[in-house]
């Protein structure tokens, strides 16, 4: 678990301007943080999640520093938006992925499968996004990194560093949720 109000200040460290992506239940702290005020980091939401990558893209043209937040689900729904804008105009963003299926997964499985066929993508005790995740980033060209925990929230420093450097997108794949309150800080 990490708090949202811990990861809303690494994201204002960072110089983040705007947060653009659709809310899940992964990151509805986080959401709920930014449309609150989000201490001056604002609150871009889309109806697809190709829009996020076409609107950061602009954001970011625009000398803004904007921070992709989508579900892998709509990772597979917006790749030609990542693949057309934001990969072809060598925007460096950072776009941080919630997880779903991945603690099933990793619980199932004992981890990322090597190999994928029509039978474990079908199996009902499985989420297929959480199979398609990474190889899908990999086909890509995507580098990512994987945030488990509070104690992982320095890669986002990495992730926005390597983003500059390599001048495209990396992800950061969150496997935990976002929580808000007390408990969670």
């Amino acid at each position: 678990m990490i708090c949202a109000a811990r990861f809303l200040e690494a994201l204002q460290r960072h110089g983040v301007t705007d947060v653009v992506g659709l809310p899940d239940n992964a990151s509805a702290a986080l959401f709920a943080l930014l449309a609150g005020g989000g201490g001056g980091v604002r609150l871009r939401t889309v109806s697809r999640e190709g829009e996020a990558f076409a609107l950061a893209s602009g954001l970011w043209l625009g000398g803004g520093r904007p921070l992709v937040l989508i579900q892998n689900t709509g990772l597979l729904e917006s790749g030609d938006g990542l693949r057309g804008t934001a990969m072809r105009m060598r925007i460096p963003l950072v776009c941080v992925i919630t997880y779903r299926g991945h603690a099933r997964m990793m619980r199932t499985l004992g981890g990322v499968p090597p190999a994928r066929d029509a039978a474990l993508l079908g199996r009902p005790d499985l989420d297929s996004v959480a199979l398609l995740t990474e190889p899908t980033l990999d086909a890509w060209g995507v580098p990512h990194e994987r945030l488990d925990g509070e104690g992982d929230l320095p890669r986002l420093h990495a992730a926005f560093a390597r983003s500059e450097e390599l001048g495209g997108p990396v992800a950061l794949l969150l496997t935990c949720d976002l929580r808000a309150g007390e408990a969670a800080c």
